[in-house]
């Protein structure tokens, strides 16, 4: 059984390129735990090993639940599951069907039956005493008696093995990736692999392909060079009948998983997908600490040993993890620097660094190492996905990471150059999937507004956009949904160009690519006005195609009081489907559900460009904020939730990306006090630091932004230059914005129950306004200063927040059943 232990175990050199260790305050098992003690299940999914900032390796372990039915192995780690080893690449905080845990090792002190090297139930291992883990660093010890330590650098790593007494075995099978124990249609499965051991017998070289996972993604490929320090007394290559149940390969999936055949310094997978890999033994040796260094690369063997040389230039273990540490706090942790005195919240500070840790996991910084083409360009992987990052997380990557930001946007336009689609999701050099709309429009949207260019070509990253917008994307047929494409676009544009909505007739989630679709254009119509302004007026009607699918006439159910209007799914023909429809209840919210991670009731609120708009629809003011204060009453939930639900009974589900911003939504009605009050509840309520400390997957960092943007007192709405005030939970935050200018946002009076905003000072002008544009501060650098107390206060005279997406379809009933949307 494995328990989260920060105590370093490394004497680390003091770090010189920040004052501050900040590291020190990152917890790494945040999320690792979900509400049933010792299951991943309903937790954040995170990785947890030895990564540097959007590094392509993430060094961490594979296991093995034995609760197959509850079983999450995404990011590799789990509390308790068995160890079946130790691999380079690895996602963080995603769902669904698990992607990578390829290229690894796993030490054994025995080979002898009943062990089987091809079958891992045959030697992995429980873990006992306590994990260990800090920025760069992880140390598990296994049942057999192994200590394991792992470092990791960008494109290598490196593992320390402390062995007990007697025989000592390093296994590397190359077929070896992290499993869905459920099984399903979009497993992954190993395709082909080379091993060569070099004549001293202490260095190994070679490539394993994959395909499958989560985003049903094409074959890719990767190159490894790995390293003994000691050489081994013996080291043999193997290879083994493949008997993965993969359709349409060669294998044997009705057989028993064979013995493997050992010996030679080559293997290779051949036509009929054979498993290869490699044993390396030290028999004869006293020694009993084993080191590795292993390298990889989409390219080749050469550049995988280029990266281990370079990398881990040192077989001290605690060199890598003092690099790692040195560029954690240089370039991530110092760009919002708080106090750390003696009297300063160290749980804050522990939920402020660990957030930032795991929001620079993903994407993965692949620039060079793009082995589908070679355009010069910066190339990133692991956008897993837009459709949880988009909301807020970019926006703080445009704060406090612009170069890495640029560099993903101009990967995102390099990826329609060649492949014809930005994508949602991407992984493993593949786009897919998209759960709602097409994302990366947002993404360049939020960056064109607040005035990004660089090296951005805005004319192609329209026309990008545009072909989001015009043109349908092939149908995948993919099991998720059988109606439309999920690799990439829009994939129910049938629908949205024809009638304006989303069918419930001829498209899965009606409800949420409605509303998503609608902000897709809406993104269109911001970026047309300095590319294309011919366009603009085009795109901010399209953008108001959520109206076609609000039926004025739908009541909730079960409900005190009863609110009337909702997103309601609407057929083809024009008319509403619903007889029976209960808006706070999606079915199981998935894939072929009408919302996706939602209900219809929470979706109701997602309409960030046309606030305005809403607000009518929902009775005026008083109706908005009658509706608005029911979401966040306790046991107000209709859907069953699961494990996943992480003890949550509201209607607001903090935990799923669709509710981010609709805390702050009182802003648009000038009672931010209230925005300060429900979103520090949500704060406070599922946000810990502890295993069980994020209410549900961290999904690449999404939540952990959500709950930074709330520490500092401030929130973005994308696609637009405004960011929302809030109420800081540090009185110093300095910031370094666009690249090295400062943004020092400070809190007067603030205290336990003093977090209400009195007044506010920007740039040392009264502020009147709860929001501002990012003009202000966010380009030059500027002063936030807040004043804050216990009192309820409304303290905004100014006007409410933009809704540059006001348009009141035809300025006539949107209940109308014509099928022609845009006339």
């Amino acid at each position: 059984m494995a328990f989260r232990s920060l105590a370093p175990l490394l004497t680390l050199a003091p770090l010189v390129l920040c004052q501050v260790d900040y590291s020190q305050y990152v917890n790494p098992f945040i999320g690792s735990e979900g509400p049933i003690p010792g299951q991943a299940f309903g937790g954040g999914d995170i990785f947890v090993g030895g990564a540097v900032p959007f590094g392509v390796v993430k060094l961490g372990i594979d296991t093995y639940e034995a609760n197959r039915s509850i079983s999450t192995l995404n990011g590799g780690y789990t509390p308790n599951g068995n160890v079946t080893a130790i691999s380079m690449m690895h996602e963080s905080g995603t769902g669904g069907f698990p992607k990578y845990g390829v290229i690894p090792q796993m030490p054994l002190t025995t080979v002898a039956a009943p062990v089987n090297i091809l079958d891992n139930q045959t030697y992995w291992q429980s873990r006992v005493g306590n994990d260990t883990a800090r920025v760069g660093y992880f140390k598990m010890a296994l049942a057999n008696g192994v200590a394991v330590e792992l470092s990791g650098a960008r494109h290598a790593g490196i593992i320390q093995y402390s062995f007990p007494t007697g025989d000592k075995h390093v296994l590397v099978d190359v077929s070896h990736y992290l499993p869905d124990e459920k099984g399903g249609y979009s497993v992954q499965n190993y395709q082909d692999g080379q091993i060569h051991i070099a004549d001293n017998g202490s260095v190994y070289t070679g490539y394993g392909t994959y395909g499958g996972g989560w985003n049903e993604g094409a074959p890719f490929t990767v190159f490894f060079c790995g390293e003994f320090e000691q050489p081994p007394d013996d080291a043999q290559t193997f290879r083994g009948r493949n008997t993965d149940q993969t359709a349409r390969f060669h294998t044997f999936s009705n057989e028993p998983i064979p013995q493997a055949e050992l010996g030679g310094n080559s293997r290779s997978a051949g036509h009929l997908h054979d498993r290869v890999g490699a044993l390396f033994t030290w028999n004869n040796s006293d020694a009993l600490v084993i080191r590795s260094r292993v390298g990889i690369s989409f390219i080749s063997e050469d550049k995988a040993c280029a990266f281990k040389n370079s990398e881990v230039t040192s077989w001290d273990l605690n060199d890598t993890v003092t690099a790692a540490i040195d560029e954690w706090n240089s370039d991530v942790f110092s760009n919002i620097k708080v106090d750390t005195g003696d009297s300063a919240n160290r749980t804050n500070l522990v939920l402020l660094y660990s957030s930032l840790y795991f929001m620079h996991l993903m994407p993965s910084d692949r620039t060079g190492e793009n082995p589908l083409w070679d355009s010069g360009e910066p190339y990133w992987d692991d956008f897993y996905t837009l459709w949880d990052t988009f909301r807020n997380t970019i926006s703080l990557y445009h704060l406090i990471q612009p170069q890495a930001y640029e560099g993903q946007i101009r990967a995102l336009i390099d990826i329609w150059r060649y492949e014809g689609y930005m994508p949602d999701g991407r992984s493993g050099n593949y786009n897919g999937l998209v759960q709602g709309g097409s994302n990366a429009d947002n993404v360049l949207a939020d960056a064109y507004v607040k005035g990004l260019r660089g090296a951005i070509n805005w004319t192609d990253g329209y026309a990008a956009m545009v072909k989001n917008a015009e043109v349908l994307p092939y149908n995948t047929f993919s099991l998720d949904d059988l109606t439309g494409s999920t690799k990439e676009g829009r994939g129910a544009l049938y629908d949205w160009l024809e009638v304006g909505y989303i069918s419930v007739d001829r498209s899965g989630r009606c409800i949420s690519r409605t509303v998503e679709y609608a902000l897709n254009d809406f993104a269109l119509s911001q970026v047309a006005r300095g590319e294309a302004s011919e366009d603009v007026q085009k795109y901010l009607r399209r953008s108001a195609g959520w109206q076609y699918s609000w039926d004025h006439t739908v009541q909730s159910v079960n409900t005190t009081p009863v609110f009337s209007g909702f997103m309601t799914p609407k057929y083809a023909n024009g008319t509403f489907n619903s007889t029976g429809y209960n808006p706070a209840l999606c079915g199981e919210c998935e894939w072929s559900a009408i919302s996706y991670e939602a209900t219809p009731f929470e979706y109701s609120f997602v309409i960030p460009h046309d606030v305005e708009t809403l607000i009518d629809f929902m009775g005026g003011i008083s109706g908005f904020e009658s509706r608005l204060d029911y979401i966040f009453k306790p046991n107000t939930t209709q859907q069953d939730l699961g494990a996943n639900g992480a003890g949550i009974d509201t209607i607001m589900n903090i935990g799923n990306e669709p509710d981010f911003a609709t805390p702050y939504l009182y802003n648009y009605i000038n009672k931010q006090w209230k925005s300060v009050r429900q979103s520090r509840a949500l704060a406070y309520q599922f946000f810990k630091d502890a295993n069980y400390g994020v209410p549900g997957n961290s999904d690449a960092g999404a939540l952990n932004s959500w709950l930074i943007w709330q520490m500092l007192g401030i929130y973005p709405i994308v696609t637009q230059p405004v960011y929302l005030l809030e109420s800081p939970w540090f009185s110093d935050i300095n910031i370094t914005v666009n690249y090295n200018k400062t943004l020092r946002i400070t809190a007067s009076n603030l205290g336990p129950d003093s977090f209400y905003v009195q007044s506010v000072k920007i740039n040392g002008k009264d502020w009147k306004r709860n929001w501002f544009e990012h003009e202000d501060i966010m380009v030059r650098g500027g002063t936030i200063e807040f004043v804050l107390g216990s009192n309820q206060t409304i303290w905004e005279t100014g006007d409410v927040p933009p809704s540059p997406g006001h348009l009141i379809i035809n300025g006539t009933s949107v209940n109308s059943t014509s099928s022609t949307a845009f006339p």
